[in-house]
């Protein structure tokens, strides 16, 4: 399979980004990047923030921290601020040491915190969440970020929504959190994310979404516009399988129209393009991509005709 790794190897984006890009983008966005407001609150966020599923699964080595703290670093020092994270991802180790270094620089305050909230395991047979562990869970995310007030919390995977659910609301009451959400990745259990979207006031959702993978357009995001509720895209490069498809083929000339110079940002800003995006969450464990990424809240974004352009170039590929 054709990583996006892969794709980069012996390129100049690979050899030179670091030195060059951060002041190439300060230059490009005029120290700020496309913004969208979260709609109970008029708050706006950055377009493009930092996901941390996959990538960082395991995070067992002092490399692998690293890598993960630089790609904070490329995050916050260009303008990004969301970070999405899961108290299950790496085994816990991925919100550890982004709680450790964002807070080892002093800067917990410049990130936008998402995390998740799940006791019940996603192919257990017990679809119930034990409190007192939902509890727990809760409380070591408070220990890692060391914010009295973490940005918003979803409950992972639609799990346990009237337990997992009515304890964010109680977290809300209080003001220990600022928004709370639900998230689900996959078409099959859309009839009930959408059924949790009517009944529960929720500020957000998470869910996958990519030009080559478009069904959210069609049912979850105008839900999420009709009912005024924000949304976090994970996926948006379909893990590895959009970078497959792309293998040996270069990026066409009229994307330079939108101001697209890469791959990466061609395929966040045909996400970007759709008013019921808030935030794009990729994943990367490259300093470079994550400054290539934030290249997808620049500038010009695809008005219709040039979104189904996309996605005819993108559809004439191979399937991965």
């Amino acid at each position: 399979m054709i990583t996006r790794r892969d794709l980069l190897r012996n390129s100049a984006l690979v050899s030179s980004a670091m030195a060059f890009m951060p002041q190439l983008l300060r230059a490009q966005t005029g120290g700020g990047l496309i913004k969208r407001a979260i709609p109970k609150t008029g708050e706006q966020l950055p377009m493009i923030g930092l996901g941390s599923s996959a990538t960082f699964s395991s995070l067992a080595g002092s490399e692998d921290a690293t890598a993960l703290r630089e790609v904070l670093r490329a995050l916050m020092d260009n303008g990004g601020t969301v970070f999405d994270t899961a108290p299950g991802y790496g085994g816990g180790t991925s919100e550890a040491v982004a709680g450790d270094f964002v807070n080892e620089l002093g800067r917990a305050d410049d990130i936008f915190w998402a995390t998740k909230l799940n006791v019940v395991q996603r192919r257990s047979a017990v679809r119930t969440a034990d409190p007192v562990a939902a509890r727990a869970q809760i409380e070591r995310s408070f220990e890692i970020i060391k914010k009295p007030v973490i940005d918003l919390i979803q409950v992972h995977n639609l799990g346990d929504i009237p337990t997992q659910m009515g304890m964010l609301k109680e977290l809300k009451q209080e003001g220990r959190i600022r928004y709370l959400g639900t998230t689900w990745t996959g078409q099959q259990r859309f009839e009930d994310l959408a059924e949790v979207m009517r009944n529960e006031p929720l500020d957000f959702i998470g869910i996958d979404y990519a030009i080559d993978n478009r069904v959210a357009a069609e049912t979850m995001l105008p839900l999420a516009q009709e009912l005024g509720i924000a949304t976090l895209i994970y996926l948006p490069f379909g893990r590895s399988r959009l970078w497959s498809r792309v293998s040996g083929q270069q990026l066409p000339d009229w994307a330079a129209e939108i101001g697209a110079t890469t791959w990466a940002q061609f395929f966040l800003k045909y996400i970007a393009a759709n008013p019921a995006v808030t935030c794009i969450t990729p994943s990367t464990s490259k300093p470079a991509n994550m400054i290539d990424n934030l290249g997808g809240a620049i500038g010009q974004l695809p008005d219709p005709t040039m979104l189904r352009r996309m996605e005819q170039h993108i559809d004439a590929l191979p399937a991965a």
